[in-house]
């Protein structure tokens, strides 16, 4: 069955699911998306270029719920509306448009990690699994039934970018199984239980401030879950501001008892050690004004009688965030 719908996408996930709305035979009128922002690292696939080279209309608006951009949608009357990582907030009159139904793709196992930045979230808190969620769109963000879910798994030592990768591969194997039943109307959507989950705001730049007093584990999945392209994890060294890029859950090496943030070199690696006494590995650094260190190079800084990087500030130094990437 033949159906048509308008698609608000962004990001990897937005080109992966339109990949699957276009391969299924669904008629896209019209693709609405983001302006790239100036001010943010654009590290990832354009929507609006893949809509354009598949000769698609594409729509940016400033901001899609105003009513002039509402009753375009309504005299389109879509089928469906479909939200791909799309940014913004959609209100129950654009959602009101579709027909047949409006549904978003969120990267998380709903009702687990709704709201913004999901996958960093998930890393920060050190899940060891996430995924990709279909829903339906309500008026309460990521709160609609659920139609489909695929989990991806989280290892102690991947990055949320790294995570992302797997979940815009989930996100459009989830779609492609899901719309069948979707075209058909056959799809049964399973009401969430909201309070077995829970909802997380945004993240800023700042919020990646290490505190070495914490235990390594929580530094470690810190790093990881803002690590590049995002703009990652940072602290202090001598008056200027240090990138944390890489650490490492490893065996602990035989190191002394030392204060949180204190640095040295064992087994040809460099370590920190955090609050609670253990040595967390650090593979790459990039000190303010310098190119990134890592490996032999970054363990000779560290290591003993060298001119060593010495001891990092504490979480309560206040060091200016990294101004370069964007905020997961």
């Amino acid at each position: 069955m033949s159906a048509t719908a308008v698609v608000f996408a962004y990001h990897d996930v937005g080109c992966r699911c339109l990949s699957a709305l276009l391969a299924a035979g669904v008629r896209v009128a019209l693709v609405v998306t983001h302006r790239d922002s100036p001010g943010e690292t654009i590290w990832f696939a354009s929507v609006e270029r893949m809509a354009r080279e598949a000769g698609l209309e594409v729509a940016l608006p400033d901001d899609p719920n105003d009513p002039a951009f509402v009753a375009r949608l309504s005299a389109l009357a879509p089928d469906f509306l479909f939200s791909f990582y799309y940014r913004r907030m959609l209100s129950p009159a654009v959602l009101a448009t579709a027909r047949r139904g409006a549904f978003n793709m969120h990267g998380s196992l709903l009702p687990k990690y709704r709201g913004r930045v999901p996958v960093n979230w998930a890393v920060l808190r050190g899940e060891r699994e996430t995924g990709a969620t279909l829903h339906e769109m309500v008026a309460r963000p990521d709160a609609g039934a659920i139609v489909g879910q695929e989990a991806v798994p989280i290892g102690e030592n991947d990055t949320a970018a790294e995570v992302f990768a797997r979940v815009t591969g989930a996100a459009g194997r989830v779609l492609e199984r899901a719309l069948p039943a979707l075209l058909s109307g056959t799809a049964r959507p399973v009401p969430q239980d909201l309070a077995a989950g829970s909802y997380f705001g945004g993240r800023r730049p700042e919020d990646g401030r290490i505190d070495w007093a914490r235990p390594a584990r929580e530094v470690h999945d810190l790093v990881r879950a803002v690590a590049p392209p995002y703009p990652g994890a940072y602290t202090t060294l001598g008056g200027r501001t240090v990138r944390i890029l890489r650490t490492w859950w490893s065996p602990t090496p035989a190191l002394p008892a030392a204060p949180p943030g204190s640095t040295a070199a064992a087994d040809g690696r460099a370590w920190a050690c955090c609050g609670d006494g253990r040595w967390l590995e650090v593979r790459a650094i990039q000190p303010e004004g310098e190119p990134p260190l890592e490996g032999a190079a970054l363990a000779g800084r560290f290591a003993a009688g060298a001119a060593g990087m010495g001891q990092f500030g504490s979480g309560a130094d206040r060091a200016p965030a990294p101004a370069n990437g964007n905020p997961p």
